[in-house]
C-alpha cells in the first residue's frame, strides 16, 4: 500500500458483468433487449460520507493485507511467473499512471501493485455483494498450462461454496480485511486476479464529494451468468443487475443517480451489446494500458462542465484547484469543436459528452447517441 500519497487514497473498482437469457424478461426497458449481459450496481448508503446514495460498481480502498507478504503463499505455484501471471502491459512505465508503475518492492511489499490491486476488487465484491470471485488451487495446473497460449480467455465461472461457509466468512472479512487471505487459505482457493482485466484509472476531482479522494484502478470482469448476490447491509442498501443502457435510462429519468465515471463508462460498454465481443475486447485490450484520468471541473452558465485529458482546455498541471467561477472564452464558442474530451452536467441527472479526441490504448469512445434517452434532444 503507498502510504507515502498524501492527496489520495488508492482503490480498486471492479466492472462486474454477467451474461443472461435474451427475453427472459418481458419487463426490461426499450433497447435492454439488445444487451445479453447485465452489470452489477450497488446502492451506496445514505450515511455514507463518500458519494452517499449513489449507485456505484463494487469496490473499495485498498488495504494493508492486499499487499501482505502471506500472499506468497497462496500464490507460490505463480511466483516463477512474472505478475503471478498476469500479462504484461505494452506501455511503457514512464506513461504507466502512478496505481500501477509504483515499485511496491521499494514500499516494503513483495506483491506487484497489479496483483494486490485486483485481490482488493475481488475481496471488496465479495464484501459488499457477496460474489466471490476464486478458483480452486486443484485448478492451478490448468491456470499455468493457459499462460502458454496468449490467446487464451474465458469466463470466470462461479465458485460454489455453501451458503453457510459464504455467510460466516463474508462476515469474517467485513470485519478484518486481513481475514480474506485467511479464508482463501482454509479453503484452499485463489482469488482469480486473472479473470479480471486492466479498464481505466480514475483520480477523484477536486472539491467533489467531500474531503476523501480517490486514485481508483478499474478492472472489467465477465461472468457467464449472474451469480447469488446480496447486500451487506452495511455500506450498501440494495443491488441491482441491469444492462448499460437500462442504467442510463435510469439515470435519465431520474430513477437513480450515478457518479460521472460510471456514467462514461456505461456508456463505452454501450459498444458491446454482446457478452463475448465484450469480454474479447477487454481481455485483448488489457495489455495496452491506460491512462490516469483526473477530471478538471469548471463552471460555466450554470453548468459544470468536466474536462478530461485530451481536451482543448485541460490543464497542463490538474492538481491545482480550480475556482468554481472560471471562464472561458472557448468554452462559450460551440462552433469551435476540435479537441473535446468533456462531460457537461446541467444538473446533477442531466449528462452530455463532447468528445472529438481519439482514444489512446486501444480504447472506446463512448457511445454518445440518442437512442438510450427518453429525451430525443439528449446526446445520450
Amino acid at each position: 500500500m503507498n502510504t507515502a500519497l498524501k492527496q489520495w487514497k488508492e482503490a480498486s473498482t471492479l466492472i462486474l458483468t454477467a451474461g443472461r437469457r435474451l427475453g427472459a424478461d418481458t419487463t426490461r426497458l426499450p433497447h435492454s433487449s439488445e444487451f445479453d449481459y447485465d452489470v452489477l450496481l450497488l446502492k451506496r448508503s445514505a450515511k455514507s460520507t463518500f458519494m452517499p446514495n449513489a449507485y456505484v460498481f463494487p469496490g473499495g480502498m485498498v488495504d494493508s493485507s492486499d499487499f501482505s507478504s502471506d500472499w506468497l503463499d497462496v500464490f507460490k505455484s505463480f511466483l516463477n511467473s512474472p505478475g503471478f501471471g498476469l500479462r504484461s502491459v505494452k506501455q511503457p512505465v514512464e506513461n504507466r499512471p502512478p496505481i500501477f508503475a509504483t515499485n511496491r518492492l521499494k514500499l516494503g511489499s513483495p506483491i506487484p501493485g497489479e496483483v494486490a490491486l485486483r485481490i482488493c476488487a475481488v475481496r471488496e465484491t465479495f464484501e459488499e455483494s457477496g460474489v466471490l470471485l476464486v478458483v480452486p488451487k486443484k485448478e492451478e495446473k490448468r491456470i499455468l498450462k493457459s499462460f502458454q497460449d496468449t490467446r487464451f480467455s474465458q469466463h470466470h465461472t462461479e465458485h460454489k461454496l455453501g451458503c453457510d461457509e459464504l455467510s460466516k466468512w463474508r462476515a469474517l472479512v467485513n470485519k478484518n480485511p486481513s481475514n480474506f487471505m485467511r479464508m482463501c487459505q482454509e479453503l484452499e482457493v485463489l482469488p482469480n486476479i486473472w479473470a479480471l482485466h486492466e479498464w481505466a484509472n480514475w483520480l477523484t476531482p477536486t472539491a467533489k464529494y467531500g474531503r476523501t479522494r480517490f486514485d481508483t484502478a478499474f478492472f472489467m470482469c465477465c461472468l457467464q451468468e449472474v451469480p447469488s448476490t446480496l447486500q451487506d447491509e452495511k455500506e450498501i442498501e440494495r443491488f441491482q443487475w441491469s444492462t448499460p443502457s437500462e442504467i442510463l435510462q435510469s439515470y435519465q429519468a431520474r430513477r437513480l443517480w450515478i457518479a460521472p465515471p460510471q456514467f462514461y463508462e456505461l456508456s463505452r460498454m454501450c459498444r458491446f451489446p454482446l457478452l463475448d465481443n465484450l469480454h474479447s475486447f477487454a481481455h485483448q485490450r488489457a495489455t495496452e494500458g491506460c491512462d490516469q484520468w483526473m477530471p478538471v471541473i469548471v463552471l460555466q452558465d450554470q453548468q459544470h462542465i468536466s474536462l478530461l485529458p485530451g481536451d482543448k482546455l485541460y490543464p497542463a498541471d490538474p492538481s491545482k484547484p480550480t475556482k468554481d467561477d472560471q471562464k472561458d472564452s472557448q468554452l462559450e464558442d460551440p462552433t469551435d469543436d476540435s479537441d473535446l474530451h468533456r462531460m457537461v452536467m446541467s444538473d446533477p441527472y442531466t449528462t452530455t459528452l463532447q468528445i472529438t479526441v481519439k482514444p489512446k490504448y486501444n480504447h472506446l469512445l463512448p457511445v454518445v447517441t440518442p437512442a438510450l434517452s427518453h429525451n430525443p434532444k439528449s446526446q445520450l
